[in-house]
């Protein structure tokens, strides 16, 4: 049974890389009801009907939930009966849930079957022992957000309403809802390591639950088939009963072997069997890999051997009727093709975990995307008392399940897991010293195929970084270009006080691959200019022929410094009261978007170090095709 329709909202497949066919969505209308004093458990909630309603996976901030409270909402609750298919009968039931912000407790038919806290992240409540096919359950959840405590929120105002760069809050439920059916013993989620020098792909098959099954996993074996367009590429089998999580290595023949590249989405289907003893499939899933490279050449930033100039976008995922949570999987689909129609071949997934099928999109259609945490919340606002103050376990825990989630994607070709930290660097470690450390360590012990920046702009802490950036919005060309060619002397731009003697928040640059994460911002909404709210980075333009001469003049003197690796524009889309975007919030351009593109699809200066490029100077070219082929094609 499969019921994923579209009567219901959002009703894709929310968990792409790891697909079974049994699997119901429960988005739709809950029970609903708000907690302002978060006294619901003592006052009788959980046994009780609800006030309200709420269409989920909206939150109550949205527009989209039916309800737009845009106030503090210290706690809300959830209720809704479900029927467990008959179908399901002998199996374990899971409950997922995509997101829900921030501490989570769920209950079904009264009995508590788990506690997750984390507002970006997935969790699953295995029913077994409380739920059976054929019943109807309960199912009861509490969200709490308290907006005075030190969590990671991303770009949400712990103010009472938007300021700066802060935007509307997401409470409670913002990612689907879901029930599969698994057998006692199950597959768990494959991490999937693709190996360019050897084409093949190395995959990990974790097993669930191998201490409730009749004869745990004995004599079982985990099965593995690739396939292309053109049919069955390769299979692999080992025993799942020999080691804790059995291991696959997928050798792809040679004449079979496609590269993912940008603009150019190429992916192996895999087909994964859990077979007993008696040979009969007991489990099985659907997934998919891309065969991609990532190294560091120099200054050079390499995919599949060859130097790529990321040309990003700063995206911050966030849609006027949805707040963090897209109105549809289309909507997803078009802010990659807007980014492409600009020329962009990748984007800075900032101050967020986006949800996992923008990454499916991405893969698809050959977008990089740097991978990051929604760490604000560490400081708050412009209290220089908490620069000092490093984050708390739970920062790490939950970047390390958001690295656990999204380990596979092919799309992704670096993690970041903080944002603009401050804090002087002196005599003493501080506690955010240790938790930049912890952060980037967490990044490098789930991924050592992918570069790791300790902290996106202001404080670099980690010697061991694996690239450099800085945050320059500096809005004169001349300047700008002044400021990174600095590292042609072996210096960088970095986003201390540049007057001072001693650079106070970060440590000494070591020559690794450096590039701007965050330039321009440029403001320009006329018909917000005059808005106290309304605001962008620097000077307005006057005109529209000046946004397009400082916009053109910024990219020319990045792409041409042969010793930048890549630069990442702020921003895609105005957000709110944030007037910088390419695009507006609703996604209307703003500009004239070919003019955009061309500004940035010319061949970089690094590029052309790469002897590949030399002998084809049309190769990003060609590439930026690809990726507009790839956009129009997205919706077939």
């Amino acid at each position: 049974m499969s019921q994923g329709t579209t009567s219901l909202p959002r009703s894709e497949y929310p968990r792409p890389q790891f697909v079974r066919k049994e699997w119901v969505c429960l988005n739709g209308v809950w029970e609903f009801e708000i907690d302002q004093g978060d006294s619901g458990l003592e006052r009788g909630l959980l046994e009780r009907r609800l006030k309200g309603k709420i269409t989920v996976p909206f939150c109550p901030e949205s527009a989209l939930s039916g309800i737009g409270n845009t106030d503090f909402l210290n706690a809300v609750w959830y209720r809704r009966e479900v029927e467990i298919p008959g179908t399901w009968a002998g199996k374990r039931v899971l409950l997922h849930f995509g997101a829900v912000d921030y501490d989570a407790t769920v209950w079904v038919n009264g009995t508590e079957v788990y506690r997750h806290r984390g507002g970006f992240t997935p969790f699953t409540c295995d029913l077994c022992g409380v739920a059976k096919a054929g019943e109807k359950v309960v199912i009861v959840v509490r969200a709490r957000d308290d907006a005075t405590e030190r969590q990671p929120r991303g770009k949400q105002s712990e103010q009472h309403g938007n300021y700066g760069c802060l935007y509307t809050r997401t409470t409670g439920i913002w990612q689907t809802v879901w029930m599969e059916p698994v057998p006692m013993v199950s597959l768990g989620r494959p991490r999937i390591t693709p190996d360019v020098a050897n084409g093949a792909f190395h995959i990990d098959l974790p097993l669930l639950g191998a201490n409730l099954g009749e004869g745990g996993t004995k004599g079982m074996r985990v099965k593995v088939t690739a396939s292309d367009a053109a049919g069955v590429v390769c299979t692999a089998e080992v025993a799942a009963d020999a080691d804790f999580s059995p291991h696959v290595d997928l050798m792809i023949p040679a004449d079979r072997r496609k590269l993912w590249e940008v603009g150019k989405g190429h992916l192996y289907d895999l087909a994964i069997e859990l077979i007993d003893v008696n040979g009969k499939v007991v489990d099985q899933a659907t997934s998919y890999a891309g065969l991609r490279s990532v190294a560091i050449d120099g200054k050079a930033v390499k995919i599949n051997g060859k130097i790529v100039f990321q040309r990003l976008v700063l995206d911050q995922g966030f849609y006027p009727s949805g707040i963090m949570t897209a109105p549809s999987d289309e909507a997803l689909i078009v802010d990659i093709e807007l980014a492409i129609k600009a020329g962009f071949n990748g984007a800075r997934l900032h101050q967020k975990v986006f949800e996992e099928r923008f990454l499916y999109h991405a893969d698809r259609m050959g977008y990089l995307c740097w991978g990051e945490f929604g760490d604000w919340g560490l400081v708050k606002g412009e209290d220089q008392r908490y620069h000092h103050r490093g984050g708390t376990p739970s920062f790490v825990a939950q970047w390390l399940e958001a690295l656990q989630r999204d380990y596979s994607h092919p799309c992704i070709v670096g993690w970041c897991g903080m944002n603009e930290s401050r804090g002087h660097v002196h005599d003493r470690i501080t506690p955010l010293d240790d938790t930049i450390l912890a952060m980037f360590l967490a990044a490098k012990a789930m991924d050592p195929t992918r570069p790791v920046l300790d902290v996106s702009g202001y404080a670099h802490r980690v010697q061991e970084s694996d690239v450099w950036d800085c945050h320059n919005y500096e809005m004169d060309p001349d300047q700008l270009k002044k400021d990174m060619d600095m590292i042609k002397e072996g210096k960088v731009y970095t986003n201390d006080n540049m007057k001072a003697a001693v650079p106070t928040t970060s440590i000494a640059y070591r020559g690794q691959p450096f590039f701007n994460s965050e330039f321009g911002g440029i403001a320009w909404n006329p018909a917000e200019a005059e808005s106290a709210a309304s605001w962008g980075y620097g000077e307005r333009p006057r005109t529209l022929e000046e946004f397009h001469d400082r916009f053109e003049r910024q990219c020319a003197v990045q792409l041409e410094n042969p010793m930048l690796f890549g630069y990442c524009y702020t921003q895609l889309t105005d957000v709110f009261q944030e007037q910088n975007g390419i695009y507006t919030f609703d996604r209307r351009s703003k500009f004239d978007m070919e003019r955009i593109r061309m500004a940035q699809v010319r061949v970089a200066a690094i590029e052309l170090t790469d002897p590949s490029r030399r002998e084809n100077p049309r190769t990003h070219e060609n590439a930026a095709s690809g990726l507009r082929k790839l956009a129009a094609d997205a919706h077939g």
